[in-house]
């Protein structure tokens, strides 16, 4: 009778893998969680053009930038867990459950399953042209000889390029003033405009900047040179130790069912493997990073426990 025991499970079992199969049959919304023009926006529409080549299915974006991610992340836990929403972040998520501890309207570990990481990113540190500096050391001598007269422009408070650069001014000792953006693109918009001297820039999103001399880059953020611009020193050579990297990743409500996440899964893996898609992201020095949906929860725990004493030692009170 054992046969008839696994015929009944077979039958159970059956639907989720129709679904799994027949997913998506609609447009995906995609919740961006910065605005357009910065490294998240750009990583997102790479990753979800490959996926919508690759499954003839619509994945439409939506930028609901502000308050370092919070609000589209407070949007997005809101939403259906039916596989139709997914939310594309950055480590920078992990770093808000710190920065706004109690003010969050979501549960930052239990509010979300991470499907997986989709890309690498690498900071650099940049400036303004008209700033007497070409390196980091003149850059921190500068800024310690004009305490809190640089101001560092980021992508709100909590953003991967807040992190980096006051973990900067922790190792290095300097007193620079802060002014926050609402994202990536404008803080960087802000820099060739010259209402700030300085800040961290995901290195793929002011490629064209500092190859029109509209920025210069004095050091990047990874422990190893940028295989790209190898010129571009790394931070660490300067102030041994820095080291600052950070990953996009895409997201689906809690309590989504795991075919479901499975089958997502499984596609990113692809469109992360096709050689087209990688060489999109390397192009802006963004790198494929693919994890499984456990490899990726694994990762969120252990960047929750380091971000929070990291936050701890270098955020702005």
């Amino acid at each position: 009778m054992k046969w008839l025991k696994w015929f009944g499970i077979a039958l159970l079992l059956s639907p989720l893998v129709v679904l799994a199969q027949a997913y998506p049959d609609k447009p995906v919304h995609v919740v961006v969680s910065f605005p357009p023009g910065g490294s998240i926006d750009v990583t997102a529409r790479i990753v979800f053009n490959g996926m919508t080549a690759q499954l003839k299915q619509e994945f439409v974006m939506d930028n609901r930038g502000g308050a370092a991610g919070t609000i589209a992340a407070a949007y997005f836990a809101r939403q259906d867990p039916d596989g139709y929403t997914v939310m594309a972040h950055s480590a920078t998520h992990i770093a808000n459950a710190f920065l706004y501890k109690g003010k969050l309207q979501y549960d930052t570990l239990n509010d979300f399953i991470g499907v997986t990481t989709l890309a690498k990113q690498v900071q650099v540190l940049v400036v303004h042209p008209s700033l007497p500096v070409t390196s980091v050391k003149q850059f921190i001598a500068l800024a310690k000889k004009r305490p809190g007269e640089i101001n560092y422009g980021t992508g709100g408070v909590g953003s991967a390029l807040h992190v980096a650069m006051t973990l900067f001014r922790h190792m290095t000792g300097t007193n620079m003033t802060h002014v926050a953006y609402r994202g990536g693109g404008p803080a960087g918009i802000a820099l060739i405009s010259g209402e700030t001297q300085g800040q961290f820039a995901t290195l793929g999103s002011v490629v064209s900047y500092l190859r029109s001399k509209r920025m210069r880059a004095i050091g990047v953020s990874s422990a190893e040179r940028v295989k790209q611009f190898p010129d571009i020193p790394t931070i660490g050579e300067s102030v041994p130790g820095f080291e600052f990297t950070a990953w996009v990743g895409a997201f689906l409500p809690a309590g989504t069912p795991k075919n479901i996440v499975d089958r997502l899964n499984s596609q990113f893996k692809k469109v992360l493997a096709d050689p087209g898609v990688a060489a999109s992201l390397n192009k802006l020095t963004l790198e494929p990073m693919y994890m499984t949906p456990e490899q990726f929860a694994e990762r969120l725990k252990s960047d929750y426990k380091r971000y929070g004493e990291l936050i701890a030692r270098t955020t702005e009170k």
